[in-house]
């Protein structure tokens, strides 16, 4: 049977956002898409736990939302919003809390009125806060006795230092010192008006529009203060912490870079997706196929709003962590010496734009996409113009990306597992 050719489109139009900017200052974006009888509303608050003065206050506002407001229980949220077919959702990270609602299209108004109550009423009863607060540390207490969430926070303390937001892992204990008041004061300063965007994808009419538009114009004004800028990186070159009774190491290595808006971002996720962004990579392909180390190892850029970072993650059994650590190394120094073949980065390259593609596919992926061109400054017109420089990137580019980049003495190296370790290779 013959494989049929491989089609990758010479054009992807995406459609752009229309702003509607909301008499509060709100930016309100919507995405139509008729053909869906469905809508989904993502309000993007710059509420991450970068901002928070109190630990934890951060993830516990956004994931309390829901847990009661003055005009309903939290069961009554969720009864309300299962009997409609409707999804509520809450994440957050370092910089951004996002908090969405999905409705089918002839429901929209009965979710609108829930997501008036979880976004503009919240009530943060002190008996859920308690027992929210209790099993989060239950949870992140046993989190912290496996390898791989110790090296996770090891890793961003060694590349930012223990005392910046980005780098800060905060005690387990501190659950028990989040207050009420703490988590309304944060709410306050942060789910305003002047620190949200909003974005509506689906099925979105005149009507649609306008509750929307009601909602969104009712958020208030922030009441927070200037913000202090951000601390200078102190990072840590190495990092072993023994971990009794692992029979795996977790090993970070990387190194501090730049966010997404810097012009060698792209080519630097070129750099990583060779390394270790697919089942037949590199470092997949001598950990695991040829040396049988680790089931598995990544290798990504990551994206702040004030940093981004490179970094590859295994874990290997403890009795390989230094032969491991060393073909991590080998491999590296192999992309920055010997230029990648024509051949291996036209797959690369097939994959990145195909993944581009896919998660294009329907009006809440270009939705998600579309929030993450917004908050870095970017419209829709990026994704072509990046899908353009990834087919344009060359082994030559490759080999100076990594060259420059990518350099012995400036990549950090954690590794946490068996006390016993031995020597490890510089």
């Amino acid at each position: 049977m013959k494989q049929p050719p491989l089609i990758i489109p010479s054009q992807v139009d995406v459609t752009p956002a229309e702003l509607h900017t909301l008499p509060n200052g709100v930016r309100l974006y919507t995405l139509a898409a008729p053909e869906f009888e469905v809508l989904r509303i993502s309000f993007v608050f710059r509420a991450g736990t970068a901002r928070q003065r109190e630990f934890f206050t951060a993830s516990t506002t956004a994931n309390m939302l829901a847990e009661g407001s003055r005009g309903m229980t939290a069961q009554q949220i969720a009864e309300r919003l299962d009997y409609y077919g409707s999804w509520y959702d809450a994440n957050i990270d370092r910089d951004y809390a996002y908090i969405s609602f999905a409705a089918l299209s002839k429901f929209v108004p009965q979710t609108l009125e829930v997501a008036r109550e979880i976004l503009l009423r919240p009530l943060f009863p002190e008996e859920e806060l308690r027992s929210y607060c209790a099993k989060r540390r239950q949870r992140l207490t046993i989190d912290r006795t496996k390898v791989d969430v110790r090296a996770r926070e090891a890793f961003a303390q060694a590349l930012f230092g223990t005392t910046h937001p980005y780098g800060i892992a905060a005690p387990t204990e501190a659950y028990d010192a989040v207050t009420r008041q703490a988590v309304e004061r944060f709410y306050r300063e942060h789910y305003t008006a002047d620190q949200t965007l909003v974005v509506c994808s689906g099925r979105i009419g005149a009507q649609e529009l306008d509750a929307v538009g009601r909602l969104a114009g009712a958020l208030a004004t922030s009441a927070a203060g200037v913000e202090e800028p951000m601390p200078a990186p102190e990072t840590t070159h190495r990092l072993i912490l023994p971990h009794a009774g692992a029979v795996q190491s977790a090993i970070r290595i990387g190194r501090l870079l730049f966010p997404r808006q810097h012009p060698d971002f792209l080519g630097m996720q070129v750099v990583a997706m060779l390394l270790g962004g697919y089942f037949g990579s590199r470092l997949m392909q001598n950990l695991r196929e040829r040396n049988g180390f680790t089931y598995g190892v990544v290798a990504a850029m990551v994206n702040f709003e004030q940093a981004g970072y490179f970094a590859v993650a295994t874990q290997v059994g403890s009795e390989v962590t230094a032969e491991a650590l060393g073909q991590i190394y080998a491999e590296i120094e192999r992309l920055r010496n010997e230029p990648v073949s024509e051949e291996e980065l036209s797959l690369v390259r097939n994959m990145m734009v195909g993944e581009m593609l896919r998660i294009l596919d329907g009006p809440f992926g270009i939705a998600d996409v579309t929030i993450e061109n917004l908050l870095c400054g970017d419209g829709n017109e990026v994704i072509e113009q990046n899908i353009g420089r990834i087919r344009a990137i060359t082994p030559a580019e490759v080999q100076r990306l990594a060259r420059q980049y990518l350099a012995h003495e400036d990549l950090v190296t954690v590794v946490v597992g068996d006390p016993e370790l031995g020597t490890l290779p510089e």
